[in-house]
């Protein structure tokens, strides 16, 4: 079995590569960082040929990755920092004329916390559509329309996700859609801290191997900006990072050249992984793990996403502004 740690992060699947060909850079895909004064690290990841796509077994197009500091729900002004952060590397990627409609999808089961941050998101966004065309004289003219809908999973409504945007899509007939979604993480220090942008679109359920109809412009004839923050992490991938933690401690006090040195260097990642994800899938199934206060956190950063989306949608609006709009 080899090994293949679950993760919908384009810029944990370049580390993980790097990490086993031993290599510095990888062809086909270009990677920048940049960090703000208030200690938010951005990751900007481009795949840029069908090489890349191998390589990191993710679809051309832009990864942005915003690692936000632990303190986001401690203190407001690290809050509206990541708000706008959000807001700007969402705007890079939005060419929208502008009367264009935005479709928003909350993509997730709402009654599963891990799994809510899409409902979450949606029932904070600025929905204008219905206004803008019944009573327009009474719209701040900055606004643009915008419509959106959690649409639940297969498992509640007994119909695919992307069947019911596809519907919504020809009724509508938006010039965008943004969709959100939970995600997997490769790492727990990235759970419920990071949250990735793309203009690639997205598999609802990849991450945990619950692969869905994709959300695409192939499938849906219309540009898909995908947002998410993983909020969950594999069981398997935990315990096979705590037993290599132990084993190098242990290949350290064994001293190099020693019988027990040399036993612990045959031990590969796949022998590990296999033997961990055969115990525990045997015991209690496939399963992942969400921190305990993944409530609170979904809340929050539920709301830096719906805040990105309203200031990158809304030319001029302000935190300020959407304050008093709600």
């Amino acid at each position: 079995m080899a090994f293949n740690a679950r993760t919908d992060l384009a810029v944990e699947a370049r580390e993980m590569y790097i990490e086993s060909s031993a290599a510095t850079e990888t062809e086909g895909v270009e990677a920048e960082e940049e960090s703000t004064d208030g200690g938010i690290l951005i990751t900007r990841v481009r795949i840029t040929d069908k090489d890349g796509e191998k390589k990191l077994g993710k679809n051309m197009g832009t990864y942005i990755t915003i690692d936000m500091p632990s303190d986001l729900t401690d203190k407001q002004s690290v809050y509206e920092d990541a708000c706008r952060v959000c807001a700007k590397e969402l705007s890079a990627l939005i060419r929208l004329n502008r009367d264009d409609t935005v479709l928003v999808i909350g993509l997730g089961n709402w009654n599963i916390t891990a799994d809510a941050l899409g409902p979450k998101t949606v029932k904070s966004v600025l929905i204008t559509r219905h206004l803008i065309e019944y009573m327009p004289e009474e719209i701040d003219s900055r606004l643009r329309p915008v419509c959106a809908v959690s649409p639940g999973v297969l498992g509640i409504t007994g119909v695919e996700t992307a069947e019911i945007v596809l519907g919504l899509t020809e009724r509508v007939k938006p010039s965008l859609i943004i969709a959100i979604d939970a995600l997997c993480s490769r790492r727990m220090e990235r759970v419920n801290s990071t949250i990735q942008i793309t203009d690639t679109g997205i598999t609802p359920g990849a991450g945990i191997g619950n692969r869905r109809l994709a959300l695409d412009q192939r499938t849906l004839n219309v540009p898909v900006i995908a947002i998410g923050v993983p909020t969950v992490v594999d069981a398997a991938t935990i315990t096979s990072d705590t037993i290599e933690l132990i084993l190098e401690e242990l290949k350290l006090n064994a001293g190099e050249g020693k019988p027990l040195y040399k036993i612990l260097k045959t031990v590969s990642d796949e022998d590990k992984y296999g033997l961990i994800k055969e115990v525990l899938t045997a015991d209690y199934g496939n399963f992942v793990v969400t921190p305990k206060e993944v409530d609170t956190v979904v809340d929050e950063i539920s709301g830096v996403i719906a805040n990105g989306i309203n200031i990158a949608l809304h030319e001029g609006v302000t935190l300020a502004d959407i304050d008093r709009y709600r």
